[in-house]
This record gives structure tokens, sequence and C-alpha cells, in this order.
């Protein structure tokens, strides 16, 4: 069964343009087309009225020149300032309805990238850090919205006052145009040689401020270890190291991203000093005339001030491209756990077997198999302990029962069906999966008992109080200081890791699960609170399995059968005083 690498960084970086990369963005404007279409309508009015104005202004000065009457003046100056209050409210009205596209953009972005997330299977988390997970759904969706509210319309606007004023100076003069324009192409061709390096020194600073994001939350999250151990100048150093890196990444990429800005300003002054020489040449030999020169000149000024933007703004379509591409090496990811469709004949078969594995092999690098050809067989209402050293196996023969993974070669099937015929619901549904270090959200006891159950979520507490007393869970809720409305803080640490686990168990019985999966369950509590978890899992149907992970001997003397589990085997122990040999003679060898 093929592997993927969910590593991310680790990837080719794909070869996407400003084009492809706009096109990327069309499934998430392409339900605002209403929207976006006001936004380029008053863009376009906008822009019309600083094309229209210089004319106006320059047709003023020659009338004025020509038949010094000061009453065509005010007509002029009426018209002018119609233009302009027009295009001042084009502009207010592209602020409001962009302002709004872009939040709702930004949701839509945000959802998507966390609904992928959700998608992927469990080794896309190992192999990544969730600091930098969290940097490409806050800090990079932001700055693909800052680009798609803001500046892709302002970069519009921009360029079609570019060709609005190109096409004006060559109606009014083409020699005198061309010679003022000639100064463009040499922009065009600076701004297409920086423009890879700028996306890459913002793809560097975004993957640093990435780095430094995982980072505080590996700090933060460890803090009481950090405490406990004094080593609060080791977690300084670290963050001090990964500040630095940051630092250093992103004043590069301001400096490349503010390096266009000197560069176009001096070309729009070369520009106005070649119209202003050149037009009054063309003055003295009675070819332009002063109103035309003055239109020229602010055209120029006016050309060279969308570019100016585009500068600005290049810089941040290019911050834009580099998030983008972060987001999409996780919109491009794919579980490799597919459903694939059950084609066995289950009709004649017995169901008494819950879990088999068939010649299963698995290994998180393929090369380096942790279990090897494993036949075993799980039947209902057993209890199964699975014992063997540390980094034997265990808890991946466990994940494999859960399919948190796909094994390599062979098959998992539960019930004598192919375990990736089941869809995730249906396997969430069937089997319970209670870890050593139990899981609990932030809000009450009672929310945290009901999450993930639909038969539960609508009930209120007085209901769910009921539901528990059913089946005699309801002393376990009273041990605490509020019973179901007992506030969990976040990381639950204003209670003991004995109640996140009452909450943890009570949580998975109230499921039924067909299938429940101990993974060093106790192995942190006391024996008190060992016997009342106890008490909870004798709540389960009779025909419920049970897999049990321990270290501890004394838990598992109960089991119906123990499984050694190392070196890439599994072997059965006849009893529990031969596991004990089992482990006795793996410590000599070893």
């Amino acid at each position: 069964m093929n592997k993927m690498n969910y590593k991310l960084n680790n990837q080719e970086e794909e070869k996407t343009g400003f084009v492809n990369t706009i096109k990327g963005f069309g499934k998430f404007i392409g339900g605002e087309l209403r929207p976006l279409i006001l936004a380029l309508l008053f863009v376009i009015i906008s822009s019309v009225s600083s094309i229209v104005g210089p004319k106006v202004q320059g047709d003023a000065l020659d009338d004025l020149l020509k038949n010094r009457d000061l009453n065509n003046l005010l007509g002029f100056v009426l018209l002018m300032a119609v233009v302009y209050v027009i295009g001042a409210i084009a502009s207010y009205g592209q602020i409001l309805v962009t302002g709004r596209l872009g939040q709702r953009v930004l949701f839509k972005l945000r959802s998507s990238v966390f609904n992928k997330l959700q998608s992927l299977p469990l080794a896309f988390f190992n192999a990544n850090r969730g600091g930098d997970l969290i940097s490409r759904i806050n800090n990079d969706t932001d700055k693909v919205n800052s680009f798609l509210s803001e500046y892709l319309i302002r970069l519009i606007g921009s360029v079609f006052v570019l060709v609005g004023i190109a096409i004006s100076m060559l109606l009014l003069n083409v020699e005198l145009a061309l010679l003022t324009l000639s100064v463009t192409l040499i922009l065009f061709i600076i701004t297409q040689v920086v423009s890879p390096l700028l996306k890459r020194l913002n793809r560097v600073s975004l993957d640093a401020t990435g780095n430094l994001s995982s980072q505080i939350q590996e700090g933060l999250s460890a803090f009481k270890v950090i405490i406990a151990f004094d080593r609060r100048d080791y977690f300084e150093d670290r963050f001090q190291e990964y500040n630095e890196k940051n630092y250093l990444a992103s004043v590069k990429a301001d400096i490349a991203n503010q390096s266009l800005k000197p560069i176009y300003d001096l070309a729009s002054n070369a520009a106005q000093i070649i119209v202003i020489v050149y037009g009054l040449t063309l003055i003295k030999e009675g070819n332009l005339t002063f109103g035309i020169l003055f239109t020229f000149f602010t055209y120029t000024q006016r050309f060279y001030d969308p570019l100016r933007i585009i500068a600005s703004i290049w810089s941040n379509v290019q911050l834009a491209m580099a998030a983008w591409s972060r987001i999409q090496e996780i919109q491009n990811m794919n579980s490799n756990l597919k459903v694939i469709e059950d084609t066995m004949d289950h009709s004649s078969e017995p169901v008494n077997d819950i879990v088999t594995f068939k010649d299963v092999s698995f290994g998180y690098d393929i090369d380096n198999p942790i279990l090897k050809n494993i036949n075993i067989e799980l039947e209902k209402g057993k209890t199964y302990a699975l014992v063997g050293p540390t980094g034997g196996g265990k808890s991946t023969t466990a994940a494999l029962m859960a399919r948190l993974y796909d094994p390599t070669s062979g098959i998992v099937e539960f019930y004598n069906r192919d375990i990736r015929s089941y869809s995730s619901e249906e396997l969430s549904s069937k089997i319970g999966f209670i870890l050593q270090d139990p899981l609990l959200f932030t809000g009450k006891v009672g929310e945290n008992i009901k999450y993930g159950n639909p038969e539960l979520e609508n009930l209120d507490n007085e209901a769910l109080y009921n539901e528990l007393k059913k089946i005699g869970l309801e002393k376990f809720i009273d041990k605490f200081e509020k019973g179901l409305d007992t506030e969990i803080n976040n990381n639950a640490e204003n209670i003991s890791l004995g109640q996140k686990q009452i909450i943890s168990f009570i949580r998975t019985i109230l499921r039924k699960p067909e299938l429940l999966i101990l993974d060093e369950a106790t192995a942190n509590i006391d024996t008190v609170t060992e016997e009342l978890l106890q008490d909870i899992i004798n709540k389960l149907p009779e025909d419920t399995a049970k897999v049990i992970i321990a270290h501890r001997l004394n838990t598992i003397k109960k089991a119906d059968q123990i499984f050694f589990v190392n070196s890439g085997k599994i072997d059965k122990a006849k009893d529990y005083e031969n596991v004990q040999d089992m482990i006795l003679s793996q410590k000599i060898n070893s």
C-alpha cells in the first residue's frame, strides 16, 4: 500500500505565476461575482475621473491663453469639480464593497484550509508542527485576503489608469507619448527580474514566522515541565534562536519589498524631465500648445503614480503568492486512508471475530517495518492485552485496529470485512480509543462528555444526568464540585489527571463501542482511580471486545488472551506466568 510524504516545506515548490495564482483564488471569489463586479465598476469610474480631469485642466489653460475670457474658466472649474467628486464617491464605494468582500473571502478561505486539515490522517500531523499549521491558517490566509480585498482591486484600477492615460497621451501627441512611455519598458524588465527574488524571500519570511509560532506553542504547552526542571534558560535560548531567524528573514524580505519604489520614483522624475524638455521644444516649433504640455505633464505624474502603487503592491502580490503556495501545500494534500468498496460476500460468514490481521506489516518508514506479517484474531466479548518493551509496536498495533493508519501490506478486517471499506463515521461509532493523556476541551464537564456523540449532543445537563443515572455513572459526576457544570479551563489544568480520565472513560462508554482500546489509559493514575475506571468499563455491553495496552502486568491479569509484541512479531502468551517469562527472556537477550 502506497505511503505518502506528508511533510510540508519538503515538496518541490510549485512553479505558479501571477495568472495561475489568480486562477487558484477563483473558487473563493467565484460566489462573490456581484460585489466583485460592483467594486470593479467603482474602480473604473474612479480611474476615468483621474484620466478626464487633466484633459479638462489642459483645455481650460488653452482656452484662457487663447481667449483671455475668465467667464469660461468658471465652467471648466465646475466640470472639474463634478469629475473629481464622482471619482471620490466611486473610491469610497469601492472601499466599502471590497472591505465586506474581503472578510467573506477570508472566512471561506480559512474554513477551506481548516476543513482540509480535518480530512487529513494522523500521519500528516505527526510530520508537521502545530504552530506552523496555525500560522498558515491565521497569518497566511490573512496575507492572501489582504491581496484579494485590497491590493487586487487597486492593482486592476492602476492598470486601467495606465492603459487609459497611455491611450490619451498617444491621441494627444504620438511622438512625445512614445518617448515618455519608453521609460516604462525598462521598469517592466526590472520588475520581471526582481519578482522571483521577492517571492522567494517572502516565502522564507513566512516559513520563519511559522517556525517561530511552532516554537512558542511548544514552549508554552510544556511550560509546566520547563518550570519543574528550571530550564527557562533553554526555552529562552530556543526562542531567541527562532526569533533571530524570523527577524533576519523579515528584514531581507522588507528590504526587497521596498527595493522597487526608489527605482519607480527615479523613472517618474526622468519621464517628467523628458516631457518638459522635449515638450518645450515642440511648443517652440509650433507643434504643441501649453495646454497640451500641461496635460502631458499631469498625465506623466498620474501615469507613474499608479506605477508607484504597483511597485508597492507588487511586493504584497509576491507576499500573497508566497502565502498562497504555503496554503496550497495543505490544499494539495490528500488522505491516503481512502474508503474502498466492499466486494466480499458476507452472507455465510460468522461474525464472531471483530478484528482480524491477515499477514499485516507496517512501518512509519517503509524501509524499517515495525510489524512483520502479523496474523491475529480478536473475538467479540473478550479482553486482550498487548504487552512488550517500549517501541515494540503495541500502540502501532492498536492504531491499525482503529485505522489511524493503513498497513503497508496485508489486510486488517473488522467483522470479517476489510476495514478500509468502512467510513470514518462508521468506525468512530464502533470503536472507542482511550489514551494515556486524555484530551479535554475548554468548557464544562457535560460538554466534554457529550462531545462526538450525536445521541447526546442536544441534551441539557438534567437529561444528560438522567442518562448517566440509568447505567450507574452519576456517582462519578457527583465527585466534581459542580457536577456537569464544572468548568474546565485551558488544557484542563484545574482538574486532576484521574478526573480527566474519568470524563474520558464516561465519554467513551456512553458511545457503547463494540471495540474498546485502552492505550496505557491507567498508567499515570493511582490504584483507587484505576478501580473506579474499571467500574466504568464494566458498564459496557457484554459483547464489547477490549484491547488493553499496559506496562503494569497487574492490570492485565484478567485478560482472556495476552499478546507479547516485540521485534515486529506478536506472540500469544499461554497465561499470565508465561508472559512474565517472555518479558524476562527479552530483558536477558537485550
